[in-house]
């Protein structure tokens, strides 16, 4: 590796890797080994990584979780069978998730000369007609077109839009998912050819550790994991610690309830993480460091050890890392997904074998964390956001967002929305922008109703307040915060109420049990709701009856003593579904509780089926359907329900042809 090395380290060009310094720095390395053998071959071998002067067509499949989900690997093996079949020269290339989840499966076709175009929701039926009408007759088919990435090639497509005015990518800003969805996430080369490690070469041969500290401050970057702590003040707390050893971790313990961030980073873009590692280990002085990711995430940790692999074979990891001096390790841990160790004491508990418990604070774990040493703790977006920062400067990314929140912010968009998928936005971008223009607004005609933003520590917000710009103290301001990043809409067919008990059930089960408040607190507040969401079975029951006095005094005090006496973070903001909801949503409460029906009509105990005697021809259908005989009525005649003995099962309504049910 002595001569990649000196090579690697002697380029005129700069700290970019070109296509040309590329074959140079392999063709002339024996221990990089690469099936092209010839200079030459290597420059094919090079254009093709950067889709230039292809000499046969590309095919890039999306082949990350939600792809896979979708059928992705049944496409990639209908490709290869029907060019294997057809004697089509062509390349089939995995990729990860481009981010637009609602269209998988995603396939792109770059031919030579002509730009990509990207096709979506692709099954194994649509390929023999894709191969025959794109690869063979060079056309698109229309049908299934998402969009083309324009590069100046011969287009005789011209009547197609180009991906960057589609809506969903239109108003968005990819700096840390820019590789996502477009390169081989297993294949390091093509990582290198779009810039890849420059940042850490720089930093290695031009930078001090204060240096990198200063501009990932100046740059004004903070944590993405939660609470927004600047990053570079805690890397500049653990460089000052004194210790003869220190740790890096990476938080890839991805636990909220619609949150796949950090998985679709890991899955499409995986050496991006890992280098901002690097430069982080050198920066706070760590010799050793650990991705601590879920084990649910199989496919992550997958590509995560390749990487691991080939970044210590290019001499990226490891000992003396590019003739430096400096030597780093990456180990991956396997969690087992309990949400507490998403809570970095808890988290640093787990590594060391112990049971995934939170523990006071101070110390802070920049003085006193993994084994009693010094150890900084990140998330993936935010590693990911440091090769930019290095190559960039601190004042491009500084330029991006707000006054307080810099750069932009991963959001995984879920739940009642048109456009479900994975959004990469400025800070100070609107929830009502990511919801509508990105997102695509509400299906089915119906209403929106609220966003729960930042997973079950979050808080669910109205439509009154989703012109607010995002960044950490305004969603603070308005009872919510950013959290990891997950965004699950609502529409008027949710109960907040229920909603809420959703998450107090999560939060429940997933509680450490360490300290009373949390342990306690949290089932006494799912008790609460579960009372509230079903109907009093006992009306003389003190409990009950207590419930009814006190109303929404005794769950907002419950819910307060658990956010002020709750020992970390995950306790002190475990009630916060809790608050946003009585904040934005308290007419639904009283509903529930003093006039015993859920106006979303999703708490079947409170619901009340009745028959509109206009509409009711007597039938007698619903009441031969009606498991519990509660329809009553003679033939041709209006029937009744007998509420006292309906089961709310909703076989009256479904099996109804003249619309004559309804509930209240």
């Amino acid at each position: 590796m002595k001569e990649f090395l000196e090579l690697y380290q002697s380029k005129e060009q700069g700290f970019t890797i070109t296509p040309d310094m590329f074959v140079d720095i392999i063709h002339e390395s024996p221990e990089v080994t690469l099936p092209p053998k010839t200079a030459q071959e290597l420059r094919e071998y090079t254009s093709q990584l950067t889709f230039e002067k292809l000499d046969k067509p590309a095919i890039i499949i999306g082949m990350g979780t939600c792809g896979l989900a979708n059928g992705a690997q049944s496409v990639y093996d209908a490709f290869q069978e029907a060019l294997k079949k057809g004697n089509i020269e062509a390349m089939l290339i995995p990729t990860g998730c481009v981010g637009y989840c609602a269209e998988e499966v995603i396939v792109d076709i770059k031919l030579p000369d002509y730009p990509r175009i990207s096709y979506s929701k692709v099954t194994p039926k649509d390929v023999p007609t894709l191969i025959e009408k794109t690869l063979i007759n060079h056309e698109p088919l229309r049908e299934k077109v998402l969009g083309i990435y324009s590069q100046g090639e011969k287009n005789s497509w011209g009547d197609l839009p180009e991906i960057s005015t589609i809506p969903f990518f239109k108003i968005q800003k990819k700096i840390v998912l820019e590789n996502c969805g477009v390169i081989d996430p297993e294949n390091i080369d093509q990582y290198l050819i779009k810039r890849g490690y420059e940042g850490l070469q720089r930093v290695l041969k031009t930078m001090t550790p204060e240096d990198i500290i200063a501009s990932v401050i100046e740059a004004g970057l903070r944590g993405r994991g939660g609470g927004g702590f600047p990053t570079g003040q805690k890397w500049k707390f653990a460089r000052q610690s004194s210790g003869d050893k220190k740790y890096l971790i990476c938080n890839a313990d991805e636990g909220d309830p619609g949150a796949f961030m950090d998985r679709a980073l890991l899955e499409g873009d995986p050496h991006r993480v890992v280098e901002g590692m690097i430069i982080a280990a050198y920066a706070i002085g760590a010799t050793e460091g650990f991705i601590y990711c879920r084990a649910e995430y199989p496919l992550a940790i997958k590509r995560l050890k390749k990487t691991l692999a080939d970044a210590e074979r290019y001499g990226f990891l490891g000992d003396n890392i590019l003739n430096s001096g400096f030597s780093f390790k990456l180990k991956i841990k396997e969690g087992a997904g309990a949400f507490v160790c998403g809570e970095e004491t808890a988290l640093i508990h787990s590594i060391e074998g112990k049971r995934g418990m939170p523990r006071p604070r101070p110390p802070y774990p920049t003085t006193e964390g993994l084994w009693g040493k010094p150890t900084v703790i990140n998330n993936v977006e935010t590693f990911a956001n440091i090769p930019v920062i290095i190559r960039n400067g601190a004042t491009w990314y500084a330029s991006i967002g707000t006054e307080t929140s810099k750069g932009t912010k991963i959001f995984a968009l879920s739940g009642k929305v048109k456009n479900v998928g994975l959004v990469e936005v400025p800070m100070g971008t609107t929830l009502r922008q990511i919801i509508f223009d990105v997102g695509g607004g509400i299906p089915e005609g119906r209403q929106f109703k609220a966003v729960q933003i930042g997973g079950p520590s979050g808080g669910a917000l109205p439509e009154s307040v989703i012109d607010t710009p995002i960044d950490y103290e305004n969603l603070k301001e308005i009872g919510a915060m950013m959290g990891s990043g997950g965004l699950v809409v609502m529409d008027e067919t949710t109960c907040m109420v229920d909603l809420a008990k959703f998450f107090m059930t999560f939060i429940m089960s997933e509680s450490c049990g360490k300290c009373i408040p949390c342990r306690e607190g949290t089932k006494r507040l799912y008790e609460t709701l579960e009372r509230l969401t079903q109907s009093y079975k006992n009306e003389n029951d003190p409990e009950e009856a207590l419930l009814r006095f006190q109303g929404m005094v005794y769950i907002e005090r419950l819910a307060n003593v658990i956010t002020t006496t709750s020992l970390c973070g995950l306790g002190q903001t475990a009630a916060n579904p809790i608050l946003s909801t009585l904040r934005y949503f308290r007419d639904e409460y009283e509903a529930h509780l003093y006039e015993r029906r859920c106006p979303a009509g999703v708490c079947k105990e409170l619901l009340t089926y009745k028959i509109n005697t206009d509409k009711c021809t007597g039938c007698t259908l619903c009441a031969i359907k009606c498991p519990a005989e509660a329809i009553v009525g003679e033939r041709k005649k209006a029937h009744y329900i007998l509420s006292d003995k309906c089961t709310r099962c909703g076989q009256c309504m479904m099996t109804c042809n003249f619309d004559a049910i309804y509930v209240e």
